[in-house]
């Protein structure tokens, strides 16, 4: 589960968005490959596709001005304001099977998805 810190009441809140253990292990593992090592992984949805958003991953060295931050163990998670809004209530998983391997977000603000899978409109 994430948290929120927020200094220097030191409040901790539920993150509006989730990262399985298995997404949080991949991502670790892809960031430690990196040079130089990322402060953390930036997450947000962006318009394009067939259907309006896709989801965005990449890594950041630091949080922008308008980032909120989020903690999953030790991994530092950056989302843009307005992406918030699109991912309140995801979880984001990484899986493995015989045909492929990747992210996954489960979104419930989803309305209806591409064909292809890799965008979707709200």
């Amino acid at each position: 589960m994430a948290t929120i810190a927020v200094a220097p009441e030191l409040e901790v809140k539920k993150a509006p968005l989730n990262l399985t253990p298995q997404a949080i292990t991949k991502v670790r593992e892809i960031m430690a490959t990196q040079d130089p090592l990322p402060s953390g992984l930036r997450i947000g949805v962006v318009g394009g596709g067939c259907s309006g958003f896709q989801y965005s991953m990449a890594f950041e060295n630091q949080s922008g001005m308008m980032d909120k931050v989020f903690k999953f163990d030790d991994l530092n998670v950056y989302v843009d304001a307005t992406s918030l809004m699109y991912l309140n209530g995801c979880i984001v998983d990484y899986v493995e099977t015989l045909e492929a391997a990747g992210f996954k977000f489960e979104n419930p603000q989803v309305k209806s998805t591409c064909g292809c899978g890799s965008s979707f409109s709200v």
